[in-house]
């Protein structure tokens, strides 16, 4: 049966150009062992911990089922051409973020650097959150949680569980033992005065964290020969989990309620702006083009690899866990209403990582085999972080080295281990006693408009400067027949405009930023647009510094700057002689 893509009028062949000369012998360059590797690997970037707390709670607030309409036709108009075009991209090219530009258009080449730094700014708070859940992982192991009582050293007097209880008061001013678990123990918010005063360094946190980062220099240290076997694990282990949990969930009583509150739709939200906002900003970041990952990635497959095929099946699964967990998550909450004899939206109120960490723990301590399914489940959120730190980090090796190759081609293992240092020595403000506040603000402001502003460049670097019909005749080089006009028409314009839609309407609405009670000072806030611009700042310095050491008049500047450097004669070996090809 034929794809989409051959389903659609294509264009009338042309004459085959003449082959290209053949280069010099080029050095080679790694390959995925297996297809599944690959696949894997990017399923495993994709689907992150964002899929487990982010969605489900947009999702509810937007309008729960109606919500996915919105979903769908950003994921089909906006996201998933984007993924398309970066896997592409990094199969033709065969290099990583930064020197792939030469062959592109030479003056967008800051577009990879500021990818580089992005992921960095990811690395140094990202790892922390796993090294969190590596701790409950450790914690997990006892008879009784120790989330569940009130009877421990760091309990106060506002501790109130409902664990066995019957007829228990909630104040204001309650605080459930999991909630002083995270905030008191693990976090030890309570000896930091906000971002004056974060405090000392949280050992047990600075020990996890060392183990996380020597989980993935040994999976990344040998490339993707040893990384393609690590994500045999770390990518299939979550779904396995997944199904376990919402087996467990929708047995238990009010499970319906949740999974009810998490569906109903509410047609009104599509009014909204919003919603759509939303949903834009949600399959964005889930499918996560932008990142290097996916020219990384792509660019260790065959020439011939079926790119278009990997997209849509990739996406595909990423939406559907998506979806998956929403039933896991709201299975739990439901319960957990249950229990409480309150509503559904009353203990569905946290988000982002106080939803894995506060509110999903409780509900497990109120399980039969509770210490069984907290180890599951702190085991999934430990594999889903790892895949994703895989992938920025491998963007970030795979770029440089490729930039760099006559000091690093040999050098990798030392070079990985000078990455792994740099980025658990940048994370160590996130282990002090206020390092939460300082995930946040990188959160917040680390990848926020500025990957959005990266990738909208891309897209017209690509589309616009590079040329639609020389991109759509790469990929005809690569699968035998041209990208259709559904393909071609979201890449010249509806992707940038599903861009910058977000980036608007993200500046215009910028709420005050704050982590429990604490509200952010305006200094802070600043420092946030500082590290957010800090980045995007390489892409105009790069340009400057092309057009000022370009040899000619300024009109002969921009005409090389924006010429590919590489001809076709220069691409790598394999790229020559199956383009050549008939």
């Amino acid at each position: 049966m034929a794809t989409p893509a051959e389903s659609l009028p294509r264009p009338a062949p042309s004459a085959a150009p003449n082959p290209a000369p053949r280069p010099a012998a080029a050095p080679s360059r790694d390959r995925w062992r297996r297809k599944v590797d690959f696949l894997l690997s990017v399923v495993g970037f994709a689907v992150d911990l964002g899929n487990v707390w982010r969605f489900p709670y947009i999702c509810y607030q937007n309008g729960g089922g109606a919500f996915l309409i919105p979903y769908t036709l950003m994921a089909v108009f906006g996201g998933v051409p984007l993924f398309y075009m970066e896997l592409a991209l990094g199969q033709f090219h065969r290099v990583g973020a930064i020197p792939i530009w030469e062959n592109i258009c030479p003056i967008f080449k800051g577009i990879g650097f500021a990818i580089c730094v992005i992921n960095l700014y990811v690395s140094f708070y990202y790892n922390t959150i796993i090294a969190w859940a590596l701790f409950y992982f450790y914690s997990s192991f006892a008879a009784t949680l120790p989330w569940t009582s009130c009877a421990n050293p760091w309990n106060t007097p506002n501790c109130t569980s409902y664990l066995g209880r019957s007829n228990v008061t909630w104040t204001k001013d309650s605080k459930s033992p999991t909630e002083e678990f995270y905030m008191r123990r693990v976090l030890a918010l309570q000896n930091a005065q906000g971002l004056e005063e974060v405090g000392g360094i949280r050992w047990h946190l600075l020990l996890c964290l060392f183990l996380i980062f020597a989980i993935v220099y040994f999976s990344l240290w040998k490339g993707v020969k040893t990384s393609g076997k690590v994500v045999w694990v770390t990518a299939t282990l979550p779904y396995v989990v997944l199904f376990v949990l919402l087996i467990r969930g929708t047995t238990l009583p009010g499970a319906w309620r949740g999974i009810v509150f998490y569906l109903r739709p509410n047609w009104e939200k599509l009014r909204s702006t919003a919603v759509w906002v939303d949903a834009a900003a949600q399959i964005f970041f889930s499918l996560g083009p932008g990142f290097g990952v996916l020219l990384a990635l792509a660019s260790y497959n065959p020439f011939h690899n079926n790119c278009y095929r990997d997209a849509v099946a990739t996406s595909i699964i990423n939406c559907l866990t998506s979806f998956l967990s929403g039933f896991v998550i709201f299975a739990v909450l439901g319960y957990m209403a249950e229990m409480r004899g309150v509503e559904v939206e009353d203990v569905a109120k946290d988000k982002g990582p106080s939803l894995l960490f506060i509110t999903y723990p409780e509900a497990i301590g109120n399980m039969a085999g509770s210490t069984f399914f907290a180890i599951l489940f702190f085991l999934m959120m430990i594999t889903l972080g790892l895949d994703s730190t895989f992938g920025g980090l491998e963007a970030v090796i795979t770029a440089i080295m490729d930039e760099y190759p006559h000091l690093l081609a040999k050098r990798r293992e030392r070079f990985v281990l000078v990455l792994i240092a740099v980025c658990f020595l940048g994370s160590l403000a996130t282990l002090t006693n206020g390092g939460s506040y300082i995930v946040k603000l990188l959160e917040e402001f680390g990848a926020g408009c500025s990957i959005l502003a990266v990738v909208f460049l891309e897209a017209i670097a690509v589309s616009w400067f590079y040329g639609i019909q020389q991109f759509c005749s790469d990929v005809k080089a690569m699968l035998g027949y041209s990208p259709g006009i559904y393909w071609q028409v979201c890449w010249v314009a509806i992707s940038p405009v599903f861009l910058a839609f977000i980036i608007v309407s993200s500046l215009l609405d910028q709420p005050p930023l704050s982590l429990f009670d604490y509200q952010y000072p305006a200094w802070s806030l600043s420092l946030g647009y500082l590290i957010g611009a800090s980045s995007f700042l390489c892409i105009p310095v790069y340009m400057a510094y092309k057009l000022v050491w370009t040899p000619g008049s300024l009109k002969q500047r921009l005409a090389l700057c924006l010429r590919p450097e590489k001809k076709r004669g220069e691409l790598p070996l394999e790229s020559v002689d199956t383009a050549a090809a008939p």
